[in-house]
């Protein structure tokens, strides 16, 4: 059993995101896809999450694997679109997750868009 970190990410320009902590995770047979829904849950009936819940979510990235170097960007890594995880029933440590791994979840699509001009806004 694990502990995970997931980066729920609103906004990446403004860097509206939340880390919410789930506690026994079992990497050998949780697949990305349970995964999704298990975030996605939590998001409907945590109050602190209550901003989230009209955002469309769609993609898990990691961010950083326990005891490795953190990126510059406090949102997102930029870097390695290749720790993308698909939905294809592979499992969390086939998947290359281990126990403290924080992993992004956020629309593919806005960012993409961040991707291309990483730009960060201030409120």
């Amino acid at each position: 059993m694990a502990i995970i970190t997931i980066r729920v990410i609103r906004n990446f320009e403004y860097r509206t995101l939340k880390n919410v902590v789930f506690h026994d995770i079992d990497l050998s047979t949780t697949t990305v896809g349970q995964l999704k829904k298990i975030i996605q849950n939590r998001i409907q009936t945590d109050s602190a999450l209550k901003i989230y819940r009209t955002t469309h979510f769609d993609t898990l990235k990691i961010y950083v694997k326990a005891q490795q170097h953190k990126t510059q960007n406090l949102a997102i890594n930029l870097d390695h679109d290749d720790w993308i995880l698909t939905d294809d029933h592979q499992t969390l440590a086939f998947s290359g997750i281990e126990n403290e791994t924080e992993l992004s979840y956020f629309n593919l699509e806005a960012y993409r868009v961040y991707q291309a001009n990483p730009v960060q806004k201030w409120m």
